[in-house]
């Protein structure tokens, strides 16, 4: 269902919103998982992407996937400068061969989406969970099951205490993943460590690790670093390898991927 863009594609998706590799990494990882996922549903029309990263990028990736699928985007957040980011990122790409949906955006109320009128036939998210209050996140959740037919959320994995300590991020364990979306039964998603994907009703619940990236976040890079890395072999050697990486990384044990992923999938 999904086009097969390597990392380096990707990465002309990171450079637009200010990251880099490891951001094009997890864009890469993500699309592994939701590939997997998205093949056994019907294909969506609609989707919601319910709030930008709290930090890292503005999920473009998620908006090359819904122009991949010829799906209509509306996007909300309740920061004015996280979508003033978010045109930004779509301004630097126009004229850009990558299929990039082009979404309503919405100033929105989180957790419950106050004002948001529609459905949709799937809502995603990406590092939004962690940035909301304990009490508030099964408001979130349940605004979304109200308005979306399936889910796809993705938020830090808090028992990866490197990740978290560095990127200064909040983190979920999964088991709070889970619980957030526990009604229906679980399954475990065949992906790596890292965030939490959501099958939505009446489908059973997705869950899993997936790594993004498996090097320590936080790295900083120069505007002219981030550049070079689109044509040097250095970095095109690193690329390759975390490719290969990201197809391994879901068949390491569980123990290994809870304690090293970056991200979590329910």
């Amino acid at each position: 269902m999904l086009t097969r863009y390597t990392i380096k594609d990707l990465y002309a998706l990171a450079l637009a919103e200010g990251e880099g590799m490891g951001t094009a990494y997890e864009y890469y990882a993500k699309r592994l998982a939701l590939g997997r996922w998205l093949k056994d549903r019907p294909r969506p029309a609609s989707i919601l992407i319910a709030g930008l990263p709290e930090k890292y990028g503005a999920s473009l990736d998620f908006l090359l996937l819904a122009g991949e699928l010829g799906a209509a985007v509306t996007v909300v957040d309740e920061r004015p400068a996280a979508l003033a980011r978010l045109r930004g990122a779509l301004a630097a790409l126009d004229g850009s061969s990558l299929p990039l949906a082009r979404p309503v955006c919405l100033l929105a109320d989180l957790p419950r989406l106050a004002g948001l009128a529609g459905r949709f036939d799937l809502a995603m998210s990406s590092e939004v969970l962690q940035r909301l209050a304990a009490a508030e996140r099964p408001a979130y959740v349940a605004a979304l099951r109200a308005r979306a037919a399936a889910l796809a959320l993705f938020a830090p994995n808090a028992d990866n205490s490197a990740h978290t300590n560095r990127s200064g991020l909040a983190g979920l364990r999964l088991g709070e993943m889970s619980a957030l979306t526990q009604a229906t039964a679980d399954r475990r998603l065949p992906t790596a460590a890292g965030e939490a994907a959501v099958g939505g009703r009446p489908s059973a619940v997705v869950s899993g690790y997936i790594d993004m990236p498996p090097f320590p976040p936080g790295i900083t890079r120069s505007d002219e670093q981030r550049e070079q890395a689109t044509q040097g072999a250095f970095e095109a050697v690193v690329m390759g390898g975390l490719r290969g990486y990201a197809h391994a990384e879901r068949f390491l044990p569980g123990a290994i991927r809870r304690r090293q992923s970056h991200r979590r999938l329910p």
